[in-house]
């Protein structure tokens, strides 16, 4: 699956968006309502352009659910957002198979709970018999720490082979999955903040000022169009 378009430049394809679910928060705080409920309206978020990524032919979605950096936050609301990522997982264990939807988790799940843990085990068992598309929840996941981890595998490999930017992919929590073509941040930031920076190196980017939990279709599908309206060169000329 894919969406493809004919453009100027010729028949394009769009496999892969990976997002910056950023807001979440500032919704909350907008409506005089706690930083949780935005958390929570944000999940339900994240459900419904899944749906609408697979309705349209996507084969990936990635986004960045929690950062290495979220631990800072406080006490309060990262156990608030442990508890939704332990909802979310436990209901998907009854969704995937009949949404079709593959389900993935990026990152270091050594800081995650037992429970935690225990569920993405299940998750991602069931979903290695689904023939279809693949989200990626990026939970306890830094970029630059996951090229160190990368590499600290790669050193440790008794079969290595030599160092190059092919086998260090392979080495990468995302190893088989294609880079994105469209990174997408929501509610006007304009920075990578550690998502993806490897795989990132040639995806088109997507601002917009929405904050995520109101991010619809439409936004989605203004996303979309912006990237077909790009010209990509990959370094090369056209």
């Amino acid at each position: 699956m894919s969406i493809t378009r004919i453009t100027p430049e010729g028949e394009k394809t769009l496999r892969h968006i990976a997002i910056i679910m950023d807001g979440n928060g500032r919704w909350a705080k907008k409506r005089g309502l706690p930083r949780t409920a935005g958390h929570l309206a944000g999940a339900e978020t994240f459900r419904t352009i899944a749906r609408l990524c697979r309705n349209k032919g996507i084969d990936y979605l990635t986004v960045y659910a929690f950062s290495t950096e979220n631990w800072k936050r406080s006490a309060e609301e990262v156990s608030a957002l442990m508890g939704i990522f332990k909802k979310y997982l436990g209901e998907a264990v009854d969704s995937l198979e009949k949404n079709k939807v593959r389900l993935k988790v990026l990152g270091d799940r050594s800081a995650l709970s037992p429970e935690l843990n225990e569920l993405i085990d299940k998750v991602e068992s069931i979903s290695g018999h689904i023939d279809g598309m693949q989200a990626n929840l990026c939970i306890n996941y830094g970029g630059r720490d996951e090229i160190v981890k990368a590499i600290k595998a790669w050193e440790a490999d008794p079969n290595r082979e030599e160092m190059s930017e092919e086998t260090l992919s392979k080495y990468l929590y995302s190893a088989g999955i294609p880079n994105p073509d469209l990174v997408c941040r929501t509610s006007g930031e304009l920075r990578l903040s550690n998502f993806l920076i490897w795989q990132a190196a040639y995806s088109e980017f997507y601002f917009t000022d929405t904050h995520w939990p109101d991010f619809d279709e439409k936004e989605l599908d203004k996303a979309i169009d912006s990237y077909f309206e790009r010209d990509r060169r990959f370094g090369g000329t056209h």
